[in-house]
């Protein structure tokens, strides 16, 4: 049975690229009237110039989606529309410091993580943050289905970096609910009743760390 309510006010749905973290955030607002956050990535003019040279566009495409990704919840959560029961986004801030670890050089990497400790204190966390595994294989059919152009290149090697980085990045955040699910051999999209049970799931009250299950 699916959930009457979601019993947390902020929730983020985070996953490598093409995981299907957007379609859930659609959902989950759609179902419990949440306000929704989207990331802004097709306005970012760096990223089809970083997938076909990522050393040269590696600094400018972290610094601007860090940039954007902080102005936008700054914005958007602090204009909490009271119409709205709860706040559910499609990304995490900290996915700017994840991204950078794997595609930045150290020196810039340095450079980075100071000015990102420089904002985060000022983002709120979210009440649950939801991370979905996909494999490598499954992502890049994702991928190819939804047809955008400078994605089609894009190496199984830095999905798999990308990949190795949310987990060791997560594993590690001693302050957050975090909730991991295998999602591998679910359909949430097209199965109601795959869907009612990743929203069990997030519906569950949890302590802070992280949970993990396979579905």
């Amino acid at each position: 049975m699916t959930p009457p309510y979601i019993r947390y006010n902020y929730v983020v749905i985070e996953g490598n690229i093409g995981a299907g973290k957007t379609s859930l955030a659609n959902m989950l607002s759609d179902l419990y009237n949440g306000k929704l956050i989207l990331e802004q990535f097709e306005d970012n003019p760096f990223l089809p110039k970083f997938y076909q040279d990522q050393q040269k566009y590696a600094f400018q495409l972290e610094l601007s989606f860090l940039a954007s990704r902080y102005q936008q919840l700054k914005d958007q959560i602090a204009t909490m529309d009271l119409f709205k029961s709860f706040v559910i986004a499609d990304y995490f801030i900290n996915k700017s410091l994840i991204f950078a670890r794997k595609t930045l050089q150290d020196d810039e990497f340095a450079l980075f993580s100071r000015l990102f400790q420089i904002i985060i204190s000022t983002v709120p966390k979210p009440d649950l943050l939801v991370y979905l595994h996909v494999n490598v294989n499954r992502v890049q059919q994702n991928i190819r289905h939804r047809g955008r152009s400078y994605e089609q290149e894009i190496e199984n090697s830095y999905l798999e970096k990308i990949q190795q980085g949310y987990l060791e990045y997560l594993k590690q955040l001693s302050d957050t609910r975090i909730l991991l699910l295998d999602t591998n051999n679910l359909d949430f999209v097209g199965s109601t009743s795959d869907l009612e049970r990743v929203l069990n799931l997030i519906n569950a009250d949890y302590p802070v760390g992280v949970h993990t299950f396979t579905l």
